[in-house]
Parts: C-alpha cells; structure tokens; sequence
C-alpha cells in the first residue's frame, strides 16, 4: 500500500497528482498530517504543497473541464467528508489521462459519486442562501451567524455582495469559525475567539440589537403565525423544507 501524506489543503492534494505522475507512484490512500496512518503500508510519501506544482496541475484541469466540471471539483473538496481527498484525487488523476473530459461519463463510479457530493454541496448553499436570516446590531451592522453542513460559504457569497451590496454585514461561519466581512467595498475574512461567539449562539442579547430590528422581528413573528393554519399543520413537512438544525438561528423560531 503507497500512503501520500499531505498538509490538508486543495494545493496539497493538486500537488499530490503532480508527484504522483512525477514519481511513477500513485497512492492507495492521502492522509492529511496528524491523521492516523493505516496499520500496514508499504511506502509512505510526504507531500509537501507546492504553488507552482498544483497551478500545472489545475492549469491542465482547465484544458479538459467545463465551468461546470471545476465546479464538481472544488465541490467535492469543500464537502469536508472523509472520502473526498482520495476521490478527488482519482478524479483528477482520470481526467487528465482521458483524451477528452470525463464529466458526463456517469458510468465510471468516480465521476458518478463526485458528481453526486457536488450536487449535495450545491443544495446546501441554495439551502444558505434560503434560510440565511440578517439582524441588524446596535452599530448598523446587519449580521447572520450559520452552522452549514459543508463549508459552502464562499459559494454564497456572490449572491450576498450583489443583493446587499448598499448595506455593512457579517456573516459567520460559527461550525468552521470562519466569517466574511462587508464594508460596502470588499469583502475581507474574519475570525472570532469561541468566547466571543457564544454571545451569537441562537437567540443573541437584546442589547447587542437595534431597537427598530427588535420591532421588526416582532412584526415577523406575527406575520409567521397570522398566515399559519394550524388545520393544515405538517411538521413532517415543515421538517423537510426547512431542516431543524437551521432554527437556531431563525428569529421566527426563537
């Protein structure tokens, strides 16, 4: 078994694929450092990530894809699930040896099962974008704070920049600690301590809100409940359109 241990990031994976093809030597398994190895293995190979030899690599990747085929695979890599590095390294791997792009070739259970993860990763970005609730703080500042099940933030945040770009906002990643910024300009990354973030986990303090967002939340709260028939009540339903880990964060559930 040929073990290839990388840094955990894109590039260490794209540079993976580069000393693979360079080495003549293609891993059984990518174990990010500080991951337990396999019990057994016959060579383990450190990678250490390169600039120049992942932008080759991707370069190449651009020569064989569609928008559409990049897309499935900076997907995969965002999912964060388990399988991902190994399946995104095959699907590398195959796409640069095929004579043409292999996106729609549906019958290899690679390009099947990255397509499928990338599928998942964009519906949880939709499922962002739908129930993603801004409040506006006591400095102006409208905030939202989320807890996605991949790490689909930065997929989000074109469609956040031009339906909000004439308002300040924050919004954060609470379950990656990980948040982006709005200043009417650009777009910066930010990070809180965890302290800090308990004061956002769920319902915030009263006093961290402005006084008209308060009013505003009450006007929604009754407009949730005026337009409920509790007749027709489903929560079955109501639960898949609308996941219960998202309620945390919804006003009109608090």
């Amino acid at each position: 078994m040929n073990v290839f241990v990388y840094d955990g990031t894109f590039e260490g994976v794209l540079t993976a694929v580069f000393e693979a093809y360079e080495r003549k030597l293609f891993p059984d398994s990518l174990v990010a450092e500080g991951e337990m190895l396999p019990l057994f293995y016959d060579n383990l190979v450190p990678v250490t990530a390169d600039a120049a030899k992942a932008d080759r690599v991707w370069r190449a990747l651009q020569k064989k894809l569609s928008p559409a085929g990049l897309s499935v695979v900076a997907s995969v890599w965002l999912s964060e699930q388990p399988e991902a590095p190994m399946l995104l390294f095959r699907y590398v791997c195959k796409t640069v040896d095929a004579p043409q792009s292999i996106e729609l070739n549906f019958g290899d259970e690679d390009v099947l099962l990255a397509t499928q993860l990338a599928r998942k990763v964009w519906k949880e970005r939709s499922r962002i974008i739908q129930f993603l609730r801004f409040q506006k703080a006591a400095d102006g500042t409208y905030f939202a704070v989320i807890e996605p099940e991949y790490n689909v933030l930065a997929l989000a945040l074109p469609h956040f920049t031009d339906r909000f770009a004439d308002q300040t906002w924050l919004i954060y990643d609470r379950r990656r600690r990980l948040g982006y910024y709005y200043d009417l300009h650009e777009v910066r990354e930010v990070s809180f301590s965890e302290e800090d973030m308990l004061r956002f986990c769920g319902k915030p303090d009263d006093a961290l809100l402005d006084s008209d967002e308060l009013l505003f939340q009450k006007l929604w709260k009754a407009y949730f409940h005026a337009i409920s028939i509790k007749e027709r009540a489903n929560p079955r339903l109501h639960r898949q359109n609308l996941p219960a880990r998202f309620w945390k964060y919804l006003p009109e559930k608090y």
